[in-house]
């Protein structure tokens, strides 16, 4: 199983995107291939699908959206693609969906019906993490970090819900590339 593919964007689909990795263009299957630049590096989580006529890759900008992912595909009757349709929206707002129970705001997804609905927040409802459970306290010392360095807090403020990093040497280096973007 792969965890991530590091690369450089090759080409851009509908559906999906191909990253060449060391002189091998792996296609990856996105729910939004267009938030990719191609001629970028990424590092891309992924999902291998393996079924009896197919292997395919699934691919994340963050392994948050890959966890959501994985629990969408454990639900019955909701496959791979049905589960990149869902999180192809704000992930936030689907997890808060599915924890307040509305099927409304489900059934809005591509094939997903009432009974499809329904069957996801059974089956995911109170095992999902809200973000806004990551602690603060870590952001503060994110933030007052690089404060040290010189940046502004305007700045700081706009790129820290991107940092995916847990531990804090990880985030400091992973905010100190999106700030010099």
């Amino acid at each position: 199983m792969y965890n991530y593919i590091k690369g450089i964007i090759e080409e851009i689909e509908s559906s999906y995107i191909v990253v060449n990795n060391n002189d091998i263009g792996y296609l990856i299957y996105t729910s939004n291939p267009y938030s990719f630049n191609a001629g970028s590096e990424y590092k891309i989580y992924v999902y291998q699908n393996v079924r009896e006529d197919e292997i395919s890759l699934y691919g994340f900008k963050t392994k948050e959206e890959r966890d959501l992912f994985l629990k969408l595909i454990d639900v019955k009757g909701l496959g791979p693609k049905m589960a990149l349709g869902i999180i192809a929206g704000n992930t936030d707002d689907v997890i808060s969906a599915i924890e307040n129970g509305n099927i409304e705001y489900l059934k809005k997804f591509p094939k997903v019906g009432d009974k499809v609905a329904r069957q996801i927040v059974l089956d995911l409802k109170g095992h999902l993490v809200v973000k806004e459970e990551v602690s603060v306290k870590n952001n503060d010392e994110l933030i007052s970090a690089l404060e040290a360095l010189g940046y502004k807090k305007a700045d700081i403020k706009k790129i820290v819900p991107s940092v995916t990093s847990d531990k804090i040497e990880d985030q400091i280096k992973e905010a100190l590339k999106l700030l010099l973007k």
